[in-house]
């Protein structure tokens, strides 16, 4: 074979070499899109159980210590998200668990009459730093503007609090073509929390239970 011609049949053209980087430019942009797609379905999955963690603790820790406990969702200024907290009151003679008293538990101290005294519940607060922004995930609450759901020391729902949360809708704002499901964490009377779809068909066992 003629040495020139060797050497041409070595090396890339000018045409090769474009037609090569846009190749690699269409697979690395379809990996990157499947990837932030799998990383916020994986942060969408991670805010409802973020919030059921909250509500199986609230309602767990109520009848452990056969107290009176409270979830109180708190907005976080820098996701505009909800963090959540747990307290817990143990009623006694001389102590009313009213919902405005101070005998409820904090994060740095224990509530009145804990029969645990100094080694009892401190409250548990957990923050939203991670979750997607309100941009990415909206929050609704029903019935509207509540925050807070109590729990009798037998777990159940404590129904004298008539502003009690029912009901908590992640809805995904997602731009893009995506589509995301809108989920909804449901608290029964029961104090038992429950993922659904409240957009799910009528058939669909995923389904969230009818609005009252």
């Amino acid at each position: 074979m003629h040495p020139i011609k060797q050497r041409r049949s070595a090396g890339f053209t000018i045409v090769e070499v474009l037609v090569t980087l846009v190749i690699v430019g269409i697979a690395v942009k379809i990996g990157m899109s499947s990837l932030g797609g799998w990383y916020l379905t994986a942060n969408l999955e991670s805010a409802n159980e973020f919030y059921m963690e909250g509500f199986r603790l609230a309602r767990a820790e109520a009848v452990k210590h056969k107290a009176s406990s409270r979830l109180t969702l708190i907005n976080n200024v820098v996701t505009n998200q909800y963090d959540w907290q747990v307290d817990l009151c143990f009623s006694t003679v001389t102590v009313n668990c009213d919902f405005d008293s101070g005998a409820w538990s904090t994060t740095s101290a224990i509530a009145t009459g804990d029969p645990e005294g100094s080694a009892g519940f401190k409250s548990v607060l957990r923050n939203s730093p991670s979750m997607p922004r309100s941009e990415i995930l909206d929050q609704d609450v029903l019935p509207l503007g509540a925050s807070q759901v109590y729990f009798t020391p037998l777990g159940w729902v404590d129904t004298t609090f008539s502003s009690s949360l029912t009901r908590l809708t992640l809805k995904p704002n997602i731009t893009g073509g995506r589509t995301f499901p809108t989920t909804a964490i449901v608290i029964t009377l029961s104090g038992m929390a429950s993922k659904c779809l409240p957009l799910a068909a009528a058939h669909d066992s995923r389904g969230c239970p009818p609005l009252p």
